[in-house]
């Protein structure tokens, strides 16, 4: 089991989905599946692989046997699931989607309690006097405003910030669906659960709000977006938990650390040390700082909040390798890919870790 690389992932799942339901118990509120703008999370994983497979098997199989009409397609169609689509790659994909489904629901719960088993405890004012000691007794959401302007460059941050929610799931579908290396979609779906849980730990040992909840006078006069749609939405969602914790809505406010960094780092170190495409890692790059200064302009967090969420993206993608099995990779030539690929083929003639392409 040890040499499977999901056995980390499967059992922090485990552990994870059972301390929700304990709490869930303990605290006599229900557990939730947190519904997003896409749909329910156990709705939304299975769509986005199904959507990978269909766009990775269809045109392949359109290309191969459009010359013979519909019924060479359907037949080039055939051939590949038979060739490329095993019971093990099947279930490698599914076991990577629910580890992934597992930790996050089982995080938004925990999140959602933590007012409960937190109550009174914050550290919001410890960390305004933090920010403001690090930027000469300024604010630094106040120097961003005046430095960026509060017209294109809220519109603009406050799309990449929004950007994060499906662009997540979209890449770990991507790896999982059509990874030629099957540890890869292993080692990625490891390292974004590992972010849920090292997560909802920060949060219980640093409650925190965030400036835009602890110190909204501050965010008032930013125009209407989604971030500020996003957040009035949060509010509101919090005081009805609050209210009856036993009740339909969810609690979502938390400063300390900062996931959407988290997450952003985590994706950003993974694609270099797995060698993708330079356009991808630049891009990638870029998108962590457009988050980095979304989360201080909107208020979202302060900046150990930020730092925080640095490091456990890359502890998280530093774990996830060792328990995947890819500890001490780097980023390495097409060709000794190659080289590497085939003979992994050697040694183990199984079709499910080939390309669909």
């Amino acid at each position: 089991m040890r040499r499977w690389p999901y056995t980390f992932g499967v059992c922090l799942s485990i552990v994870v989905g059972v301390t929700a339901i304990i709490a869930s118990q303990r605290l006599d509120v229900k557990l939730r599946d947190p519904d997003g703008f896409l749909g329910p999370a156990y709705v939304r994983l299975p769509v986005i692989g199904l959507l990978f497979f269909a766009v990775g098997v269809i045109p392949v199989a359109i290309r191969r046997g459009w010359r013979k009409g519909f019924g060479g397609v359907v037949g080039a169609f055939r051939d590949i699931i038979k060739a490329d689509w095993s019971l093990k790659r099947v279930g490698y994909i599914a076991t990577g989607l629910i580890t992934f489904y597992v930790c996050y629901v089982s995080y938004r719960n925990l999140k959602s309690d933590l007012p409960l088993i937190r109550e009174g405890v914050l550290y919001d004012r410890d960390m305004l006097r933090f920010d403001h000691y690090l930027f000469f007794q300024h604010n630094p959401a106040e120097v961003l405003h005046n430095f960026l302007g509060t017209d294109v460059a809220a519109q603009v941050l406050a799309t990449a910030y929004v950007a994060y929610l499906p662009l997540i799931p979209l890449t770990l579908g991507a790896f999982l669906v059509w990874g030629k290396d099957l540890s890869l979609g292993a080692w990625y779906a490891t390292a974004l659960s590992l972010n849920w849980v090292l997560g909802v730990v920060s949060y219980y040992s640093l409650p925190t709000l965030g400036p835009a909840f602890a110190q909204s006078s501050m965010f008032q006069d930013l125009p209407v977006t989604g971030v500020t749609a996003l957040q009035r939405s949060l509010f509101r969602a919090g005081a009805g938990f609050k209210e009856d914790p036993g009740g339909s809505s969810t609690y979502g406010i938390a400063g300390f650390a900062s996931l959407h960094v988290s997450v952003v780092v985590t994706a950003c170190i993974f694609f270099e040390r797995t060698g993708q495409k330079l356009a991808i890692r630049v891009l990638a790059w870029a998108f962590l700082v457009m988050t980095i200064l979304a989360t201080i302009y909107f208020g979202w967090h302060y900046i150990p909040d930020d730092v925080a969420g640095l490091f456990i993206g890359w502890l998280s993608v530093s774990i996830g390798a060792w328990a995947s099995g890819n500890r001490g990779r780097r980023r390495r030539s097409p060709a000794r890919e190659a080289e590497i690929a085939s003979k992994a083929d050697i040694a183990d003639p199984e079709p499910a870790a080939e390309s669909v392409s």
